[in-house]
């Protein structure tokens, strides 16, 4: 077997443990190291000391050479390398912070109240309540980027609220589902910080790109919700004075000043300063980490529990990046020593397609990836592979990592993997049925997709902001 067709075996077979369920990180680091082995196995480097012995060498002499020689392949030296590379990687030092941010805001009883206000504040709007939801989800998830978090606590918050308003099941599950996985796109992302150290694009031209798109997706969203409710009233009824009761303004613009400002001053304190040059993404995202704790001690909702619950969970999270990336690392490395890019570039090149069908080759082998796979995995593991074809498309890697971070909205909600559909399946009324999460769902993959082909036609959505803050 050539060194290329073990490279793809060594791809085949990675895809076959994950599908078997094994640990993807660890598999990552075994495969690597394994294959790896293999690829950089000299005898003559690795036993020099052994063959130098002589006669009167000792049994222990032989045998302890023996070992330390097993261990002298340079698998082992680009394992600590790969390690010691991402431990030190100055990007990925904002992940553990701005994690640890969402999961202090999460705790901080912030999300009932502004619920509640919205709520009360969009009461005249056709499918209110939806609206009131989708915001908070967007709020929430950008505060958070944490998928699982916001749809579970949207769920116990607003789906009964929207179910007792006689809310189609459907309907409400979908737009909880769609609006917990904004965090990923719209920033400050953890999703873009992976993707940054990964690609080598800058983290602040990634934020200031992924902002328009952000926006646009979710005013799509705002557009199907109000779209609908107004076409279908049955699906989305009109609040009852018992369910959102009328507040005076001097009361709503209070509750507004108590719920809404203070998350939205964090999230543009946190994207101002990065933005405008006044901090680097980690010095922003250690503002926004104390941002949550102030917050959380205003609220009253800072206790010892809550904040060992956050830091053990920040800790977790980021252990788990930081191995994949390691071995990720290690895997591709091996991966294109073998020869493994090479052959995917001339078979990529083979095909003769022009740079739109090599997108949406890319994006519909993302899009698929997305159903067994979660967004760190695909990001850290395949992107990679796709990076070095872009400059022989010209493809700026600021355009498609945009491109990337729509397409993985896909991942929470497209069935049978759904992971979003399947956070709120475990909290919702036994009435909602998985099926009716996963019809909810549907309309807002068509929105998502319609979100990528305005992107790709106007471009513009993406550059204006990078190219006004910090030129071509």
């Amino acid at each position: 077997m050539t060194d290329p067709q073990l490279a793809l075996t060594m791809l085949g077979l990675f895809i076959f443990l994950v599908f078997l369920g094994f640990p993807i990180a660890f598999t990552l680091m075994a495969m690597g190291i394994g294959f790896g082995y293999y690829a950089y196995f000299d005898a003559g480097r690795m036993w020099r000391s052994l063959f130098r012995l002589d006669e009167t060498a000792s049994t222990w002499d032989t045998l302890s050479l023996s070992v330390e020689g097993f261990f002298n392949n340079r698998i082992f030296d680009l394992f600590i390398n790969q390690t010691f590379t991402v431990m030190s990687n100055e990007v990925l030092t904002a992940v553990p912070l701005f994690l640890f941010m969402g999961y202090v805001v999460e705790r901080a009883n912030i999300v009932d109240r502004l619920f509640t206000t919205l709520n009360i504040a969009s009461k005249n709007v056709p499918g209110s309540m939806g609206v009131a939801a989708l915001i908070t989800c967007a709020l929430f998830a950008t505060a958070t980027g944490i998928v699982g978090a916001v749809v579970t606590l949207m769920g116990l918050l607003a789906l009964p609220a929207m179910l007792k308003a006689r809310y189609d099941n459907s309907f409400a599950a979908g737009i909880i589902c769609a609006g917990g996985t904004l965090g990923i796109l719209i920033p400050p992302s953890i999703m873009l910080i992976v993707y940054a150290a990964s690609s080598g694009v800058s983290i602040v031209r990634l934020y200031a790109g992924a902002l328009l798109p952000g926006f646009l997706l979710v005013g799509l969203y705002l557009v199907y919700i109000v779209g609908r409710s107004i076409l279908q009233p049955s699906i989305a009824p009109r609040p009852t004075q018992e369910e959102v009761p009328d507040v005076p303004m001097g009361r709503l613009l209070f509750m507004i000043a108590t719920s809404f400002f203070p998350l939205a001053v964090l999230i543009l304190s946190v994207l101002g300063s990065i933005l405008f040059g006044l901090a680097t993404p980690t010095e922003a995202a250690a503002i926004g980490a104390l941002g949550g704790l102030v917050l959380a001690v205003a609220y009253r909702a800072l206790t010892f529990q809550r904040l060992r619950e956050s830091v053990y969970l920040t800790m977790r999270t980021t252990a788990m990046v930081c191995w994949l990336f390691v071995g990720s690392y290690t895997f591709s490395s091996v991966f294109s020593y073998l020869g493994g890019e090479q052959v995917i570039g001339e078979f990529v090149m083979s095909l003769d397609l022009t740079p739109l069908q090599f997108l949406i080759l890319a994006q519909v082998i993302i899009f698929l990836l997305g159903w067994p796979l979660e967004w760190s995995e695909i990001i850290i593991i395949f992107v990679p592979i796709f990076l070095p074809l872009l400059a022989i498309f010209d493809i700026d890697p600021l355009f498609f990592g945009i491109l990337v971070a729509l397409n993985l909205q896909t991942s929470f909600l497209t069935p049978p993997m759904a992971m979003s559909a399947y956070y709120l399946k475990g909290i919702a009324p036994p009435e909602v049925q998985l099926t009716q999460i996963f019809k909810g769902v549907m309309p807002f993959l068509g929105m998502v997709f319609i979100a990528m082909a305005i992107v790709y036609v106007f471009p513009a959505i993406v550059y204006f902001l990078p190219n006004a803050f910090y030129g071509n």
